[in-house]
């Protein structure tokens, strides 16, 4: 066999494994190629779609809650509600013992009433310094009558100059009798605060009694503790009867069953299309499989680092960056029948902002 024979022979044989790897080669870039295509369109449907959503689970059920006391000082009497018991705006929690609070009104209201007495009387003694000032004036006037006649008279001899210096002297008593009258009759008048038709309602002595006595209510009344919204009791049992209750001391706590809302706390990077009235879908881990609707109510004004005890000081240089968390509140809509959401319960919140971004926000 020749040589030329030979090597046709060796070229045909080699052909399939040429063939064979040329398509390994060609299979694995297009597997390479695809596979970053995939990637390219994957990555941006994700970049395209992820702009929409907020999804955080740090959010948390909040609600209003209080320590209840009362600004006035006393005897714990009675307590009408017992540890978690759902309780009524209006309804009463406890109440102190209202006997001094009684005694003290009691006290003022007879205050009140000494008082309106005693106006009257300095009205009526003012009427009286009056007139006894106008009696004194005619008596004063005789007088005058009487030394001018005595003093025509000693010329004459018709009288002795002892019973004309007795009318004088007689004279001048009286007058200084109608000054010290009218000096009290001032006196009187300034007590009227210079108005002897005032009302009495009217007078400063009054009114102060007055304030005495709406004083004395307001002890009497908040003596008796009242909720002030609905909501439920709790710790019911660090308030004892018998117990000295000092003004604003602690008494025990409500929680509210009406305002009840979520605090979410996302990240900034997050929040760039979030706003108020945007919806929300809320989950609990206490009850999976169940979500509910919400709105986002507001979006904090500033992060919980600005209202920290020790905020972050990076004038020196010396500093991390961190990406803040900005408090976001979102209303949950309640309806009759849904499970009761309790204060401190974990939450899933996921916010639609409605954004759609488009291929031209790369550029």
């Amino acid at each position: 066999m020749s040589q030329a024979t030979t090597t046709f022979r060796e070229d045909i044989a080699t052909r399939p494994a040429v063939r064979s790897r040329t398509s390994k080669k060609l299979m694995r870039w297009g597997l390479m190629a695809g596979g970053v295509l995939a990637v390219v369109v994957g990555g941006g449907f994700y970049w395209l779609s992820s702009g929409r959503w907020v999804d955080t689970d740090d959010a948390y059920v909040q609600a209003d809650s209080m320590v209840l006391s009362t600004d006035v000082s006393g005897i714990v009497a009675s307590i009408p509600v017992h540890e978690g018991q759902a309780v009524t705006k209006g309804q009463v929690l406890f109440t102190l013992d209202p006997q001094k609070f009684q005694i003290a009104l009691d006290n003022a209201r007879a205050n009140l009433a000494q008082v309106r007495l005693n106006i009257e009387s300095a009205k009526a003694d003012y009427e009286a310094a009056v007139r006894d000032t106008g009696a004194k004036q005619q008596q004063v006037n005789a007088d005058q009558a009487t030394y001018g006649r005595f003093a025509a008279l000693v010329k004459a001899r018709a009288v002795t100059q002892q019973e004309t210096d007795d009318a004088r002297y007689k004279l001048a008593a009286d007058q200084q009798a109608v000054s010290a009258s009218q000096s009290q009759a001032r006196a009187l008048l300034a007590k009227l605060a210079g108005n002897p038709d005032i009302a009495v309602e009217d007078m400063p002595s009054f009114k102060q009694a007055q304030a005495q006595v709406a004083e004395a209510e307001r002890e009497l009344a908040h003596s008796v503790v009242r909720a002030p919204y609905d909501g439920i009791v709790t710790q019911v049992s660090k308030l004892q009867p018998g117990m000295y209750l000092g003004a604003s001391s602690a008494a025990f706590g409500l929680v509210s069953t009406d305002h009840v809302w979520v605090e979410a706390e996302p990240k900034e990077t997050q929040l760039t299309n979030a706003k108020n009235g945007d919806p929300v879908e809320v989950s609990f881990d206490i009850y999976p499989g169940r979500t509910w609707s919400g709105i986002v109510e507001s979006v904090a004004p500033a992060t919980d680092q600005n209202f920290s005890l020790l905020p972050a000081e990076n004038s020196s240089g010396n500093w991390v960056k961190v990406v803040q968390r900005i408090p976001v509140r979102v209303r949950v809509d309640m309806h009759a029948g849904d499970p009761p959401l309790r204060a401190g319960m974990s939450a899933d919140i996921d916010i639609d902002t409605g954004h759609v971004r488009t291929l031209s926000d790369l550029f």
